[in-house]
């Protein structure tokens, strides 16, 4: 059975998967003369709290697995991460970050964050307050997702 919902319920989930999405090609985009690509940034960011296996990486970014594994491999090669066994599962292998992939990732967070803040220095109080009020409302949509 499909559930019937409010049309104004539709049209706001639209119109924020629409925002949403116009907001992913802009931080695509944010900084083009980076060593790291948007993907391979997401990709170091999601395992910096620590490793995952290739296939949860994967599934993260929504591409296929030998799509995830190239990018690590280019990364592995680069110095970003590493790729260990898994400790819950011998046949498995999980990716790590290194230092050097910390350090990759807090660099371009900086760059990326004043770029962000020179955009954000052009809204008003009110429009920034707006802003403010509303991503706890955006991280509990994206944990509530993730659940």
């Amino acid at each position: 059975m499909i559930k019937a919902f409010d049309p104004a319920l539709l049209d706001l989930a639209q119109e924020f998967r629409e925002t949403l999405r116009l907001g992913v090609y802009m931080f695509r985009r944010l900084d083009p003369e980076g060593d790291l690509t948007a993907a391979q940034l997401s990709l170091l960011a999601m395992i910096s709290d620590g490793g995952l296996r290739v296939g949860d990486v994967a599934r993260n970014l929504g591409i296929k697995v030998p799509s995830a594994t190239e990018q690590i491999i280019k990364l592995e090669r680069a110095g970003l991460v590493s790729r260990q066994p898994d400790p819950d599962d011998s046949r498995a292998v999980q990716v790590a970050i290194t230092q050097a992939g910390m350090t990759a990732v807090d660099s371009a967070n900086q760059r990326r964050n004043e770029l962000v803040a020179t955009l954000l220095q052009e809204l008003s109080d009110d429009e920034l307050g707006h802003l403010t009020a509303a991503l706890p409302v955006i991280t509990k949509i994206n944990n509530a997702f993730q659940n």
